[in-house]
């Protein structure tokens, strides 16, 4: 997909929603500290996500109140920008710039990703993708340019994560931990809030039609596209007709008919033309609702010299009864 398709204006970069007061950010960073150097410091072990469940309670009143609002309604864009939470650049070591990098020691940005996704609801991660972290490197890779995924540098089209699973996450968060040299990555996000009004009546109704297959992105092994259970026909949009859900990837959804082909070709239009794209600075904490927005990305020029884009990711379900069935032992990964 191109970065600007023809007849498009490229959207402006959109400023933090909210940000943490200086007061603020430091008390945030001595809570986080507390979970980066306790006893129990890998990141994926029940007792950690227990400790960052409960030290959660102890973050400033006005970021839970955002987090919270935002919970009961992710509002026109599906998306919240939060600005200064604590990173400590000074300290972080060398952009990651290995396939499938991931963070399981406890670190002070892993700590406030986790403690953000446990006042959403539950971290949630997949075996198949990144070994099942539950706090996901996402920078670029060398010889991965073109790869259409979190290692690549090229654009990244519109996407829900994971809408080919049985269990996708509800949110998505990411944490800024470095920009881009040139400033140039954008994360680009389109809700359905403001996207359904510009679709036809026909192609709404075709969408909400069982017409799409959606199979699993290449960031998964190739075990899953064969032995995933769930992978069938399925509509775009779902639920609510006027707040529906989406589960959408431009690169692996396929419709199925020819109306189902115009149908998503319009979605398409409408997502391009009301996108949004941010550019993320250190200490921006992006929240996606992922059941009614896509995210994608702009191109940009890795230099693989240790300071390149870096942010980190995590995923989190409302409800983590509702995949019990795909997770061992009640953990917060799912193996199938």
């Amino acid at each position: 997909m191109p970065e600007t398709p023809p007849g498009t204006t490229q959207p402006t970069a959109v400023a933090a929603d909210w940000t943490l007061d200086p007061a603020d950010t430091d008390a945030c960073e001595r809570i986080a500290r507390t979970l980066s150097t306790g006893a129990h410091d890998q990141v994926d072990s029940p007792e950690w996500v227990a400790q960052a469940r409960d030290t959660w309670e102890d973050l400033p009143i006005p970021l839970r109140r955002e987090v919270r609002r935002f919970r009961r309604h992710s509002g026109p864009h599906g998306t919240l920008v939060i600005g200064g939470l604590p990173v400590d650049q000074a300290a972080l070591p060398a952009t990651p710039s290995v396939p499938g990098s991931i963070q399981r020691q406890a670190s002070l940005p892993a700590a406030v990703l986790t403690m953000v996704a446990c006042g959403l609801g539950e971290p949630l991660a997949y075996r198949a993708e990144k070994s099942g972290a539950l706090v996901q490197d996402v920078v670029p890779v060398p010889g991965q340019e073109t790869f259409h995924g979190n290692a690549g540098s090229v654009p990244l089209s519109f996407h829900t994560e994971n809408g080919f699973h049985p269990h996708p996450p509800d949110y998505v968060i990411f944490l800024c931990l470095r920009a881009d040299h040139d400033r140039r990555a954008g994360m680009r996000v389109a809700g359905i809030r403001q996207a359904l009004p510009l679709l036809s009546p026909t192609s709404r109704q075709t969408l909400f039609a069982p017409e799409f297959l959606t199979t699993p992105p290449p960031s998964f092994s190739p075990t899953t596209a064969t032995s995933e259970p769930d992978v069938k026909p399925r509509p775009v949009l779902s639920g609510a007709a006027d707040d529906p859900d989406i589960r959408m990837a431009q690169l692996v959804t396929t419709p199925l008919t020819p109306r189902a082909t115009e149908a998503l070709t319009e979605f398409g239009r409408a997502c391009e033309t009301t996108a949004r794209t941010l550019r993320l600075t250190p200490g921006d904490l992006v929240i996606i609702d992922n059941r009614v927005t896509v995210h994608g990305r702009t191109a940009f020029h890795p230099r693989y010299d240790g300071a390149d884009r870096w942010l980190q990711r995590t995923y989190v379900t409302t409800d983590l009864r509702r995949s019990r069935d795909h997770r061992p032992h009640d953990g917060h990964i799912l193996t199938r």
